[in-house]
């Protein structure tokens, strides 16, 4: 299954994917000049929720596409169940 993310779902995306890459950077300059670990743990624990979000919000858009079109999310002729069992494994990847 191709992941098509249009319009407004393609930038939401992004903009938690730049979030969380700033947010990575600050962490290691954090680390480099020694900060409290309090400090960086806490700028950690944010860059984790921005992947998170971006993840699910990921994985939200391409169960909407299978649900829209099932067809068209199956690879290689798998069933509903194999489909299905491939998209949960994705969404628990997350958790």
């Amino acid at each position: 299954m191709e992941l098509e993310l249009e319009g407004a779902n393609l930038k939401s995306v992004l903009n938690r994917l730049r979030r969380a890459q700033g947010q990575i950077s600050g962490v290691i300059r954090m680390i480099e000049e020694g900060r409290d670990c309090e400090e960086v743990v806490t700028q950690l624990a944010a860059a984790s929720r921005a992947l998170d979000r971006a993840g699910f919000a990921i994985i939200a858009t391409g169960l909407q596409q299978c649900l829209t079109d099932v067809e068209t999310g199956r690879k290689n002729g798998e069933d509903t169940d194999a489909m299905r069992a491939r998209l949960e494994k994705l969404f628990l990847s997350l958790a």
